[in-house]
Parts: C-alpha cells; structure tokens; sequence
C-alpha cells in the first residue's frame, strides 16, 4: 500500500494525529501512590505520542488536539511543539481544565501497578466536528486516529466517526484500537471500536485486547475476518511478535477505479488476489517501562509506510521504534537513527532473532549495533 498526497495545499504534512493529551506525574521511587513523596511531570498521549515519534524520526506531523488555558496546557503544547510538532491547530478552551494523571513505577501489569485519571471534563473531551478545525485535520497524507478519543464524550464520538466516514479525498486513516475499558460509560461498548475499526485503512490492535473487547479468540486470521474492510491489519502478538494481514482484494476493488477513499463500490474485474501475509517476531529487550511502546510501534511502522517499505520491514521497524520507547522511562523516548534503524531491519532471520536491546541503544552507532546482537 503506498501513501499518496490529498493535494496541492500549503499546509499538507505527513501524518496529523488527533486526540487528547495530558500532563503525565512519573513517581520519583517505586511503591503506592499513596507512598511517592514527589513525583516528576511528564506528558503523555497515545496520539501525540506517535506524532511526536514521527517528529523526531524526521517526518512531518501535526496534533490536533484541544488543551486548558492552564499552566499544564502551555506545557504540553511547548513540549510537543518542542518535537518539531505543528501545534498551530491546537484549541485553548477557557473554562475546562487540562486533563492530567499519575501513575506507579514499572510495567502496567500486575496487581500493584495503580493510574489515577483526573480527565473527567476535560477540555480534550469538548472535541466535536464544530470543534476542530477540519481542514487542517484533513491535510495530512495520514490521519492517526484512536478509540480513547471515541470514549471522552458523545462529541469526540461524532468527530470520530466524522473523520473516518468516506468521502472524496480523505486521507489514510490510521487507527490504533487502543481499548480502554474503565474509560467507556454505560451508553457505549466495545462495538463502537468495531465500526471504528471497519472505517479505518490501517488497524492496529492487540490480540489480548480484542479478545477482551469482542470475544475474538481465533487469533489474526479471526481478527482479519472480523475486520474485512481494511487495507491492512496490523495483530500486535506481545512477546511473541506481530502479524500484518492485508485484504484479500486489492485496494482497487475496494476503492473502485477513484484511488480515494470515498466508498466507492468495486470496479468490475478488479483484482482478487489474496495478499500474502508478514510477520516480525519481537525483539528480545532490557525493559525499563512499557508505557507507550505500543505508540512508538506505531510510529515506526507509519514511518517505514511513509517510505514505502515492504510489509516485514515496516512490522520491524515498528519492534525497533518500541524498543526504543520500552528501554527508557516515561511515554517518549528518541526513535533509533534511520540509518541504524534500516540497517538491523535489513538483517536476516538468524541475525534479527539474536539482537538483544538494552538502554541507551538508540545512542550507539551501528558497529555498537553488531555488538548487541547475543552470540
């Protein structure tokens, strides 16, 4: 699938990402929240985190987003824009507050791992189709979307499914599942993330989450079937891995004979070739913390689909921009060089099975690469 360009005006980038940021509280030790004597701010976002990876790895992007005329505000749209993100679009809104939460040391999972969200009201959750500036949304070659935004209120709902819904034109939607179950109220459930899902071009989703979310429990070849519609499903596979199914039908038939995404039925005799399948194991890494890895995945896998780069490639760059983030604290961290980065995804199967990452990886050049690699 190669990206094309939605047209000739000026303020076209690579990948727009909406979706709501907050200020992050890092505990400055390990233990209860109710035991940190002081914690370290932060930002974080699932959106503005792969728009900020993209940044950084040299692409062009912008976040859409809406923010407090708070303290915390200023930070996160100094602190983005400090990426080299275009935060020009970003919305102040003078009577809700930032959204901001803290969290534990460590790993997510398990029982001592605790997040307080103070998001409820927020001004991010004020986004409608009224709201944003839809144009600028729209001028992107990739629009990065994901379900955490469908969750924060029945307008960013509507913008949701605004922003994915055909047309002439649209860009291609990326769309990270991103199922957060303490986030959805008793009006909505997890069969909006499908609709959501079946809209989108490139899907991301854990296949934990969507046995959690819908019950799927066949593994990718369930989850393609369960999401016919997009170009591409990318299963993330944990420890094990991740798996990209393109359709069956090529993107012609899906398309019709226009090449924009404005839902137009298939042309007759277009082309049915099934499309082979590619998988990347996950690399063996030194975690520090997995906040944000699966953004970063993200990241590196719309960046090598920027370039074009082949299915596998783009699976491995995505394993490489996450072990970035899973080697380092926080929701960010600096993406591997791009010529480090295409040369150990360049590597044969014996090799890339050996590489073992450890902190501070991304900062050594590609002779110090070689040597990280387990005899």
């Amino acid at each position: 699938m190669t990206v094309t360009g939605t047209g000739n005006a000026p303020d076209v980038v690579d990948v727009v990402a909406l979706g709501e940021s907050m200020v992050t509280f890092l505990p400055s030790r390990p233990g209860r929240l109710a035991d940190v004597p002081a914690f370290h701010r932060s930002i974080g976002g699932a959106e503005s985190n792969v728009a900020c990876a993209l940044a950084a790895a040299g692409h062009t992007t912008r976040w859409v987003s809406r923010v407090g005329a708070d303290g915390f505000g200023d930070h996160l749209v100094e602190a983005i824009g400090a990426y080299g993100v275009d935060v020009s679009y970003v919305r102040r809104d003078p009577a809700r507050p930032t959204g901001v939460y803290f969290r534990t040391a460590g790993d997510r999972a398990g029982d001592t791992h605790e997040v307080a969200y103070y998001r409820a009201g927020s001004a991010a959750s004020a986004m409608s189709p009224a709201g944003v500036d839809l144009d600028a949304v729209r001028a992107g070659r990739v629009l990065h979307l994901s379900g955490i935004t469908a969750a924060l209120s029945p307008g960013c709902l509507d913008l949701m499914r605004e922003l994915t819904a055909p047309r002439p034109g649209r860009p291609l939607i990326s769309f990270d599942v991103n199922h957060r179950p303490g986030l959805w109220g008793e009006a909505y459930g997890p069969e909006v993330l499908l609709d959501l899902a079946r809209r989108a071009d490139i899907v991301f989703v854990g296949e934990d989450e969507a046995e959690e979310a819908w019950g799927l429990t066949g593994g990718p070849v369930a989850l393609r079937e369960a999401l016919p519609e997009p170009d591409l499903v990318v299963v993330k596979q944990g420890a094990q891995g991740a798996v990209a199914l393109p359709a069956v039908r090529g993107q012609s038939c899906r398309w019709g004979g226009t090449g924009g995404r404005d839902g137009t039925p298939p042309s007759p005799g277009c082309d049915t070739t099934p499309r082979p399948t590619a998988t990347a194991p996950a690399l063996k890494v030194d975690v520090v913390a997995t906040t944000g890895a699966g953004d970063a995945f993200a990241a590196g896998f719309l960046s090598a689909t920027l370039r074009d780069l082949p299915l596998t490639a783009r699976l491995r760059h995505g394993h490489l921009a996450a072990a970035a983030t899973l080697t380092a604290p926080g929701d960010l961290a600096a993406p591997p060089p791009r010529p480090l980065a295409d040369r150990l995804a360049a590597l044969d199967d014996p090799a890339w099975g050996r590489l073992r990452l450890g902190p501070g990886w991304t900062d050594a050049d590609a002779e110090a690469a070689e040597e990280a690699r387990t005899p």
